[in-house]
């Protein structure tokens, strides 16, 4: 499934809304500091190019907001940054599930 055909979706809409309101549409990541900024984006935690399984998993979905979700990932490139690996990490351990070493390196820029 491509990115225009996930987003524009009846089954994306509908869990993108679900998660917002699950989080009371509150960033989750500025959250655990204290910070209590609104969240407008859906974040794919174990990211959808190297888990296309989990694409539709709400457990997978963290309530970001914009300048947060730029933090966790290379738009570009689609590498996750330390803080997006470490909220991965967090998010496969908390639901047991085991990143291999080779999925770790198609999450990280080469080099």
């Amino acid at each position: 499934m491509t990115d225009k055909q996930l987003f524009n979706s009846k089954q994306w809409e509908m869990l993108r809304a679900r998660v917002l309101r699950r989080d009371k549409y509150l960033d989750q990541v500025l959250l655990r500091y204290g910070k209590r900024i609104t969240a407008d984006t859906v974040h794919h935690a174990l990211p959808r190019e190297v888990f296309p399984e989990y694409s539709f998993c709400s457990w997978n979905c963290v309530s970001v907001s914009r300048d947060t979700h730029n933090k966790l990932h290379d738009r570009d490139g689609h590498y996750l940054t330390d803080e997006g690996m470490k909220l991965l990490e967090r998010i496969a351990r908390k639901n047991n599930i085991n990143i291999s070493e080779k999925e770790k390196m198609r999450l990280i820029p080469p080099g």
